[in-house]
């Protein structure tokens, strides 16, 4: 049974993930924890040292944050009515990263689904902050949805990497849970530098079609070109539904994401985007 996280602040960007994950699982026996981080708007120092209970204002907020959840769940169970699927609910005084951080590792989660949308105002802005701060300091694959994004499913994978990431079938188990259970198509994409693959690029090339030999699979590989220019270009081109990238330290994905600041990220990211953390 796959522990799934689902953190949420009650947009209507969060619910659209939501909904997303409820479908994209269907046919997966899951636990679905539904959570929220709270903090007041307005708190005193003792509340966050510890005594909240003589304002009364943190059980004023956890009540509602509880009351919300409850009601995402019963409108869960009235669309969807799936045996599968469970539903948990947690409402916590935490900030939205450590929270979610912090319930990973306790709840042992295979995978977390939320919602993202980039800076309001600047169309070329694919995450917020949140997200990427999650992607950075939560080891377990997440999938971040558009807001704008309607359920279809994943039918046109998108797999960027440079082949310099070492791959076994326990990094890659959600994609080919994915890949298979969707029959989907994964193309893998490989941006040339200019010379040829060296060796362990081309042992980890065969790593992968070994892993995928069972599925559609396509390798593609583009003369040098900027990466974020490559992406987007493929993804309109093949109708991509998911986008799945491996957060490696020693790959392009730290320089896509870490190495320069939020707002200089440009993907036009239209498409949910499965981040997979690399091995330790």
């Amino acid at each position: 049974m796959l522990s799934v996280l689902l953190p949420t602040d009650f947009s209507e960007n969060s619910q659209n993930a939501i909904n997303y994950a409820v479908q994209l699982l269907k046919d997966e026996k899951c636990t679905f924890y539904l959570f929220n981080a709270y903090t007041p708007v307005i708190y005193h120092v003792e509340y966050v040292l510890g005594y909240p209970a003589q304002f009364g204002l943190g059980d004023a907020v956890r009540n509602t944050s509880q009351n919300n959840l409850n009601a995402i769940v019963s409108k869960l169970n009235d669309t969807y009515a799936n045996d599968n699927h469970k539903f948990e609910t947690f409402a916590r005084f935490d900030t939205p990263v450590l929270g979610i951080k912090e319930f990973v590792e306790e709840y042992k989660i295979d995978f977390v689904v939320m919602g993202t949308k980039g800076a309001t105002g600047a169309k070329e802005v694919l995450l917020g902050s949140n997200t990427v701060h999650v992607f950075k300091d939560v080891k377990c694959p997440i999938l971040a949805v558009p807001s704008s994004f309607s359920f279809e499913a994943p039918h046109e994978i998108l797999f960027p990497t440079d082949l310099d990431v070492k791959y076994n079938g326990s990094n890659l188990k959600i994609l080919k849970n994915l890949v298979d259970s969707n029959h989907a198509r994964l193309n893998v994409l490989h941006v040339s530098t200019g010379s040829e693959l060296n060796e362990k690029q081309k042992s980890n090339k065969e790593k992968l079609e070994s892993l995928f030999k069972n599925s559609a699979f396509l390798f593609h590989q583009l003369k040098s070109m900027e990466i974020t220019h490559a992406i987007n270009e493929f993804q309109i081109k093949h109708k991509i539904n998911l986008l799945v990238m491996i957060n490696n330290k020693h790959s392009f994905f730290e320089n896509l994401f870490f190495k320069n600041t939020i707002n200089q990220i440009g993907f036009h990211l239209n498409v949910p985007f499965l981040v997979i953390p690399s091995e330790p």
